[in-house]
């Protein structure tokens, strides 16, 4: 398997990250984003869309993070990470929707404005962050996981940007659960660490 991807993205890294928690082997292959590698001809006949991460296995390209996180565990018959059962499956697919709508649009957007100056604003992507974070801290009062009474691809899909939050001026000061769900992430077996923004790339926002 091949995973295309940047090491500050959040969006790789939950490819990056559910690979490590399988145990898969895997080749990365790192695109400069800033030279705009991923608007390449090259790379835009493997992903028309120029976004990472890309993952190639053989003849098979999957595009879209939540996606890929998707095609792992079916491959891998882990029916632990995304269950078989209707009800189930319905839960973890709430989260994924959170993942590409109120995460992407929240504590992803508010980091992409302070790390690229992205033209969102501040306020209010940050307001929309904390309104997520909020319903999260709730739904974690009363379990340890999101979707299910353990760890499933809905919690992949929702750490990195997550945990990353605070790179967005998102205070997680308040949410203990968050933080405690957060820290049950990254004792799995297999995880693997989301690279912080350079500080200067911070220094600069």
């Amino acid at each position: 398997m091949k995973l295309y991807h940047h090491p500050i993205s959040g969006h790789a890294h939950r490819a990056r990250l559910m690979l490590g928690l399988l145990g898969l082997d895997h080749e990365l292959i790192e695109l400069d984003l800033s030279k705009g590698a991923h608007k390449q001809p090259e790379f835009l006949a493997i992903n028309p869309f120029g976004q990472v991460p890309v993952l190639q296995d053989g003849d098979t390209v999957i595009s879209d993070s939540n996606a890929i996180l998707v095609y792992l565990a079916k491959k891998q018959g882990a029916t632990d990470w995304l269950p078989d059962d209707p009800e189930g499956a319905a839960k973890v697919q709430r989260w994924l929707s959170v993942a590409a709508g109120q995460i992407a649009f929240g504590p992803c957007a508010a980091r992409l404005v302070t790390l690229f100056g992205a033209p969102f604003n501040a306020d209010e992507v940050i307001a929309r962050a904390h309104a997520i974070l909020a319903l999260m801290e709730a739904h974690l009062n009363t379990q340890n996981w999101l979707a299910a009474d353990h760890p499933t691809i809905a919690d992949i899909s929702l750490y990195s940007y997550v945990a990353r939050a605070p790179e967005g001026n998102v205070d997680l000061a308040t949410y203990g659960k968050v933080r405690d769900w957060l820290a049950r992430i990254e004792k799995l077996p297999g995880f693997v660490p989301f690279m912080h923004a350079p500080a200067e790339m911070l220094a600069s926002a």
